[in-house]
């Protein structure tokens, strides 16, 4: 869980905000931090102890959570791109072979999966195309199987073993771990695809890459966004172009880079947290439903980061067991798609949890590893994700939900509905002190997915109209890019319209149930006769 560990932030014309202190950086440190922006207004501090009483109240183990109306991968798709978003790609040069305006590019989000391309040869096979990928351990029934684990490199005297990704925070979990595997294979069928085409191979990973990409981001515009954000915003962004964020009209050039503004990051796409189960029906084996034997558990959002590689235990030396595999018919809707046949029954089936004030309760207390020194001694409610996400704020004096609802012309949500909510936490035991604080200047995070609670668990008003925007701008400052190319359209999914996540998996897995779904129960005969995996 690295990503909660910045615990700094350079906002460009501000400086280095470091806790409660802010420092001017060098030049040098200047180039090469990633570049934060402020969208709206300087906001004020919410009393901490106002936090840990809010933070407190989102995860409290009685909470009743509603689900979503869409399948939980999408929750780790929505990580899996925050990685993108703010994956520094310099990070992975191979010595100083790094120019000023790759530099800067490269500390800039964008939407163009350098989390899953990086730099440098090692990511890739011998041929320089395809992606490397690992192999599972044996399992009890199981064999190992290929294609099915991240590539991992074993550990050295002067490095640490770790997944051969350019972006560690892929394997901080096994959801998102599985997801960025399944990306890993979608490359390589593209890539397969053009050379049997035809297309040279001098030209064919920067082609395959194209074709990659341009697939994302058109999945992210058409199927992720308009499942967490209001479809009209979204649309009208698209459509017409962004009205608040890095216009042309605020003296944007074309080829700038963009920035990548702190109510976005710290408030706006932290929604997902409330979309995060506590456990999971993750495949047949480790399962919650039934009284088969073999059938153990539910996948725990503990377990998920056992089995992963930065916050579990999972090496090149001891690498994914078989039977830890995720089966995607459990994590997305295959019948979108007219494939019923690779439908599981509703009982097997993961929803996303509806984006909400509420937060599944393990996020309450989160190990220190994933933000910091895993032997540190903090405070309890300092391993509260809730109350990291309310006291980041603070640290940056982001701008309130009041405050960005009038910078963006909106009406702004009334008291009651900031303390009622609409199937959220209810705050029936502020005092009154602590109501008026809340009322007066409502932290965004919690603002926005006040938000959603009336909008049916979409991103609306104020949440709807930051995601929208950044995800335009970060699409439109790609490398290669379906916001510049609008002429372009996706060929890989039934029609000349429509690629969604079902159609990226069905062609990253050849439409193969025994490769969406390698683990069950049962001994399976197709594990053995399977024609290729990978």
């Amino acid at each position: 869980m690295h990503r909660h560990k910045r615990d700094d932030f350079y906002v460009v014309g501000e400086g280095v905000h470091e806790g409660s202190a802010l420092r001017r950086p060098s030049t040098t440190e200047e180039i090469r931090r990633f570049r934060f922006t402020r969208l709206g207004p300087v906001g004020t501090v919410l009393d901490p102890d106002l936090c840990a009483k809010l933070a407190r109240a989102m995860t409290a183990p009685e909470a009743v959570q509603q689900d979503a109306r869409f399948g939980a991968g999408f929750t780790y798709l929505g990580q899996f791109v925050d990685h993108d978003l703010t994956m520094d790609r310099t990070a992975t040069a191979l010595g100083d072979d790094v120019t000023l305006p790759e530099l800067i590019q490269g500390r800039s989000p964008a939407l163009d999966l350098d989390s899953l391309y990086g730099r440098g040869p090692r990511f890739f096979e011998p041929d320089g195309v395809r992606l490397r990928m690992g192999r599972t351990a044996p399992a009890p029934g199981l064999d190992g199987l290929d294609g099915f684990d991240l590539p991992r490199r074993a550990a050295s005297p002067d490095e640490p073993g770790n997944a051969l990704i350019p972006d560690h925070r892929n394997d901080e979990n096994l959801a998102v771990a599985q997801l960025h595997l399944a990306f890993i294979r979608f490359h390589n069928r593209v890539a397969e695809h053009l050379a049997d085409a035809g297309v040279p191979g001098a030209y064919l990973l920067e082609k395959t890459r194209e074709m990659v990409v341009k697939h994302y981001q058109w999945m992210l515009v058409t199927d992720h966004l308009p499942r967490i954000v209001n479809p009209d915003v979204v649309d009208e962004v698209f459509i017409n172009g962004r009205r608040y964020f890095e216009g042309q009209y605020q003296g944007l050039l074309p080829g700038d880079s963009p920035t990548m503004p702190i109510e976005f990051s710290v408030a706006a796409y932290r929604v997902g947290h409330s979309m995060i189960r506590s456990g999971y029906e993750w495949n047949s084996v480790f399962n919650s439903n039934g009284t088969d034997p073999r059938r153990i558990t539910d996948a725990t959002l503990d377990l998920l980061f056992s089995f992963s590689g930065t916050s579990g235990f999972v090496t090149a030396e001891n690498p994914l067991p078989t039977n830890w595999v995720a089966d995607f018919r459990r994590l997305f809707d295959f019948g979108e798609a007219g494939r019923d046949d690779l439908v599981v029954p509703p009982r097997d089936f993961n929803l996303a949890r509806r984006i909400d004030t509420l937060l599944a309760d393990p996020l309450a207390a989160l190990p220190a590893g994933s933000f910091g020194d895993p032997n540190a001694q903090v405070p309890e409610i300092h391993h509260n994700l809730a109350f990291r996400n309310l006291i980041r704020a603070n640290m940056l004096k982001l701008a309130s939900g009041q405050q960005m609802a009038e910078f963006f012309g909106f009406r702004a949500l009334t008291p009651d509905q900031i303390v009622d909510g609409n199937g959220g936490v209810v705050l029936a035991d502020l005092t009154d002190d602590e109501r008026a604080s809340l009322i007066a200047a409502t932290p965004l995070w919690f603002y926005i997915l006040r938000e959603a609670e009336f909008n049916n668990g979409l991103l609306d008003g104020v949440g709807a109209r930051i995601v929208a925007e950044v995800f335009h701008r970060c699409i439109e400052g790609s490398r290669h890019s379906i916001v510049r190319d609008q002429s372009w359209r996706p060929i890989l999914g039934p029609d000349r319209h429509t690629f969604r996540m079902v159609d990226l998996l069905l062609y990253a897995f050849e439409g193969d149930v025994d490769l969406l779904n390698p683990v069950d129960a049962e001994p399976v005969a197709s594990l053995r006769r399977r024609r290729r995996i990978g």
